[in-house]
């Protein structure tokens, strides 16, 4: 049964070693989690899943290896359910003495007891063939069946709800509530913090108004009296450089760029951000709306901020190959040097430097411009993804 769940993860891609399945059956062994079903998945968690991003799939597979721990699945009802746990019978049978009173035992062996609460869903599921609301028969929702999902029963199968409402099921399910931190999902603001946090520098600066534990321990005992200490508190030093490509094809990729920044902000206290359009020249700007009136010399940005910097440019880097190689080339008015040279000069002022793209990986071989700038970027270019966020932090940290 636990080999299942070693082999369930390594088929989903979770990065577990033979040390960690070891770690879990000695803590088993050792009796941490023995008949408590929840133990067991909390424990199971801490101990093969190094990484929140596969917390998800660690519930997925946990969720198959272990059919029927909390929810049932198949069909019928809210979340359509079948009987079949492949759990065993003795791990059921002492949470429900360790989590149901006296009253609830004797009311399910009033129905026949376990067996017969297993048989009776068993044959209803394979009875019913459409959702039920209420009632105290059917599986179905908001009933007194003792199956089923947002009712009351003491001696109940939860079956397709998302949480417990009076956790008195006898199995409970399907949570997931770390679902948003797989690297597979839709981006969002709470999980692009996720990825933007691999990129830290940690430094104490200011004012030392942060009580200092170890510090206060050292100076007592070494005085013989109280002496409280203080310290600066700790904040993620590096500083970045924002460049965001707006207009045109970008239109199409606003809410995740928006997104990005909102995290990007609130990751980073040392971040400054720049506008261009489509490839870097000799003016960028901070208002999008006085773009034309209020445009910073390049030159003045890359005297300004040194090479400590970190640099993401972000764009689909679609646009004529004109654009990046000839002077001239650009779209909105005339650049005496091109795109190119340009870029070259920002990748020689930011060693760290890395390039995000919206547009999915897979599609970035049709646009020759797309080639042309991940060359001049040495392949620093990564999908704008959590995958590729993550991948893009870690080539910014070497």
């Amino acid at each position: 049964m636990f080999t299942n769940l070693f082999f369930g993860l390594k088929q989903a891609s979770v990065p577990v070693s033979l040390r960690e399945y070891l770690t879990l059956l000695e803590a088993m062994q050792r009796g941490v989690a023995m008949w408590d079903v929840e133990e067991f998945y909390f424990l199971a968690r801490a101990a093969l899943v190094k990484d929140e991003r596969n917390i998800d799939k660690f519930d997925q597979v946990f969720a198959t290896v272990f059919k029927g721990l909390e929810t049932v699945s198949g069909g019928g009802g809210d979340g359509d359910a079948a009987a079949g746990a492949e759990i065993p019978e003795d791990w059921l049978r002492k949470m429900a003495e360790k989590h149901l009173s006296d009253e609830e035992k004797a009311q399910i062996e009033a129905l026949g007891g376990w067996d017969k609460l297993m048989e009776t869903l068993k044959k209803r599921l394979e009875e019913q063939e459409k959702r039920h609301q209420g009632g105290s028969k059917w599986i179905g929702t908001a009933g007194t069946s003792p199956f089923g999902a947002y009712g009351y029963n003491p001696e109940g199968v939860r079956i397709g709800q998302k949480e417990s409402r009076h956790r008195r099921a006898v199995k409970v399910w399907d949570k997931r509530e770390f679902r948003n931190f797989d690297d597979n999902v839709e981006l969002g603001t709470r999980n692009i913090k996720v990825a933007l946090k691999r990129l830290r520098r940690w430094a104490r600066e200011g004012e030392a108004d942060e009580f200092d534990l170890n510090g206060t321990i050292r100076s007592t005992a070494e005085n013989g009296y109280l002496d409280v200490k203080t310290r600066p508190e700790r904040r993620n030093a590096v500083k970045l450089l924002l460049f965001l490509d707006v207009g045109g094809s970008m239109d199409g990729h606003i809410k995740v760029v928006e997104e990005l920044f909102s995290a990007a902000r609130s990751e980073f206290k040392h971040m400054e951000n720049f506008y261009f359009h489509n490839c870097l020249y000799e003016g960028v700007w901070k208002d999008n709306h006085r773009r034309y009136g209020e445009q910073l010399d390049t030159w003045d940005v890359l005297r300004t901020y040194g090479p400590s910097y970190k640099c993401i440019f972000v764009g689909d880097a679609a646009m004529s190959p004109y654009e990046v190689v000839y002077p001239g080339g650009a779209v909105e008015h005339w650049n005496k040097e091109s795109g190119e040279t340009w870029l070259r000069r920002a990748t020689d002022q930011w060693p760290s430097i890395i390039w995000l793209n919206p547009v999915p990986e897979n599609g970035w071989r049709y646009t020759q411009s797309t080639a042309m700038i991940k060359q001049l970027f040495d392949n620093r270019m990564y999908p704008l993804t959590l995958s590729g966020i993550s991948d893009g932090m870690k080539e910014l940290t070497r």
